[in-house]
């Protein structure tokens, strides 16, 4: 039985230095040394659950299954794309090389799926067939395989804007990124989203779309950056249910980290009311479906870190090492 009374809300650790508190991780930056010229960042994953611009509850065991679900893919990637993985010290936190991160934000889609008014699939429903300087053929129905993966790219907005689609001329002639920056990148994006491909249809499922932040280490060497193939980065199907739902045009079978989202969308409109309290059932709910996430994605049995008084007196005894 999973012990669900343990629960990392944030991780708030004034011994650390330069903090930077995200809508899910709580970020130190580590000055720099000889190793590390730009230095290093720690990333610790809360439990924290966002949607709607604002924090809706706090999933027990959240954290550690999005840190180790990239660790396991971060391992298994590494001889296509160098990472900015330096170190694991606890199981929710990951250390890594400070990067600059490039202006452009990578998705990566194998199918015509989304709901976003930026996604392939909205905007082919609207009539669309040119976007991100792809074409697309005629007669694709929602959820089908495209014919081959694209990478539809969008300005990144580090200033809290809206992100803009963009195309892969656009993306040099505005100056984002060098022609061989965006010839790098766009490889190793495509080789990292076919690995992921192959090696989710083993375990039974289908990443369907993705995305990846990379950025510049202190040489100019491009770096994979942040998470990869996480259940809050990517979008998996399983694959056993997909012909049947593609045949009846219903969404095809997922994890449905969504439960609480569709929870409060039934009860107000989460932009402007407040947002009832979340039952702890629904929260249980939602843990058993990043744990479940985990073990399928995997193969292996989720093993929760239940060491230290409480989450965050464990998280502190391992950073210990690294306070000011």
């Amino acid at each position: 039985m999973i012990d669900l009374t343990r629960v990392l809300p944030e991780a708030r650790i004034p011994e650390l230095p330069n903090p930077y508190f995200g809508k899910v991780r709580d970020c130190y930056d580590l000055p720099p040394d000889a190793d590390y010229p730009q230095g290093r960042r720690i990333l610790i994953s809360s439990d924290r659950i966002s949607a709607f611009d604002r924090i809706l509850a706090a999933i027990p065991w959240k954290g550690q299954v999005l840190t180790q679900t990239a660790r396991w893919w971060f391992d298994r990637t590494a001889d296509l794309c160098p990472n900015h993985i330096v170190a694991y010290p606890d199981p929710n936190v990951a250390i890594g090389r400070r990067v600059a991160i490039l202006p452009v934000e990578i998705v990566v889609r194998g199918y015509l799926a989304g709901t976003t008014s930026t996604s392939i699939l909205t905007q082919y429903r609207a009539g669309a067939r040119q976007m991100y300087g792809h074409a697309l053929p005629d007669g694709l129905r929602d959820n089908q395989a495209l014919p081959q993966a694209i990478i539809t790219p969008t300005s990144k907005a580090f200033d809290g804007g809206h992100d803009e689609p963009l195309t892969p001329a656009e993306i040099v002639e505005q100056g984002l990124l060098t022609p061989a920056q965006w010839d790098e990148v766009s490889a190793r994006a495509l080789a990292l989203f076919a690995r992921g491909q192959k090696i989710a249809a083993d375990r039974g499922l289908i990443l369907v779309d993705t995305k990846y932040e990379f950025g510049l280490d202190d040489t100019g060497r491009i770096l994979l950056a942040d998470e990869i193939h996480t259940p809050d980065s990517s979008r998996y199907w399983i694959a056993s249910g997909y012909e049947r739902a593609l045949a009846e045009g219903s969404r095809p079978p997922s994890f449905d980290k969504d439960v609480i989202r569709a929870w409060v969308v039934a009860r107000c409109d989460p932009y402007r009311d407040p947002v009832p309290e979340i039952p702890p059932e629904m929260i249980a709910r939602t843990s058993a479906v990043y744990i479940e996430a985990y073990e399928a994605i995997t193969g292996e049995t989720f093993m929760p870190d239940t060491s230290g008084a409480t989450p965050l007196a464990r998280i502190r005894a391992h950073l210990a090492p690294y306070f000011r």
